[in-house]
């Protein structure tokens, strides 16, 4: 049963709920739509792939070059899987984690207008703002559970491959295995919130068109985009205003003692890109024509 047919359903049947009952309703019922679909399975699949795929490629290269280290996060690696989940993050946070966003963006409110389930959604006792809000939810739930599967791949993987054990930061200090899946597991939610900021791009951009394909490419596209000005020397006035400019600070948490200004600053600037672009989206839904 989609989300329209299950509220209408409610609507039906019970009348006007309270609007709590109502919002746990309806975030229950999106959240089993978006992990329901097969795409998004896939996807997170591919995530999963790409991690344990980075994880063999380094440990055939450590087969091949025994002994040799260096001071960098991939090759620590081979020399303790919890590494594994830093490397993961740091791989994917440039192309396959936005995408993965920018399909769930695309699908938040342009995949209802083009199913046309979206008016049916509005036919129950609910309104667009909270509506609207759900999406949001749904969306940082599902940037937080990309960031996390590609992390807890990462270190079972790593485990299988390398084994694990106290690990040996990027300072070179030593610190053991709980708090480097600590730093992990903080370094996960970081990455997730700078996701959720991508995915409020995407749900404004989601509610400028009836055609969800046109929403997901054109928010791969601004992350893109982002992600290039950032790469400009010359426009390095301009990147602690970009989005993704801090998106790799999360490595910070892998120094001793570590390193916290980059992130707090980039939590910021997630913060700034998610108000504004949820008040765009707002501005925009509210005024939607869903009738047709």
């Amino acid at each position: 049963m989609s989300a329209a047919e299950e509220l209408a359903g409610v609507a039906a049947v019970t009348g006007p709920v309270r609007r709590t009952g109502s919002f746990r309703r309806m975030f229950a019922s999106e959240l089993r739509l978006v992990f329901g679909r097969r795409r998004n399975q896939v996807g997170l699949l591919v995530l999963l792939g790409l991690v344990t795929l980075l994880g063999v490629a380094l440990k055939v290269s450590a087969m091949r070059h025994p002994g040799q280290r260096g001071g960098d996060l991939l090759t620590a690696v081979a020399g303790n899987g919890i590494f594994l989940g830093f490397g993961g993050l740091t791989i994917e946070i440039a192309l396959f984690l936005p995408l993965a966003m920018a399909v769930l963006a695309g699908d938040a409110i342009a995949g209802e207008a083009n199913l046309g389930t979206l008016r049916y959604l509005l036919v129950a006792p609910v309104g667009r703002v909270r509506l609207l809000a759900v999406k949001a939810a749904s969306l940082a739930v599902g940037g937080l559970t990309g960031a996390a599967l590609v992390a807890v791949g990462g270190v079972l993987v790593g485990t299988v491959l390398f084994g694990t054990g106290p690990l040996t930061t990027l300072s070179g200090t030593r610190i053991g295995v709980a708090d480097g899946l600590l730093r992990l597991l903080l370094a996960t939610g970081y990455v997730a919130v700078g996701l959720t900021a991508l995915g409020m791009i995407g749900l404004f951009i989601s509610t400028l068109t009836e055609q969800p394909i046109a929403a997901t490419v054109a928010t791969a596209m601004a992350s893109t985009l982002l992600w290039v000005l950032d790469a400009v020397p010359q426009l390095d006035w301009l990147h602690p205003w970009l989005l993704v400019d801090r998106w790799p600070a999360f490595v910070d948490l892998l120094r001793d003692p570590v390193f916290t200004d980059r992130m707090v600053a980039g939590l910021w600037v997630d913060l700034a890109y998610a108000v504004v672009f949820f008040a765009l989206a707002w501005l925009r839904f509210r005024r939607k024509d869903v009738t047709s």
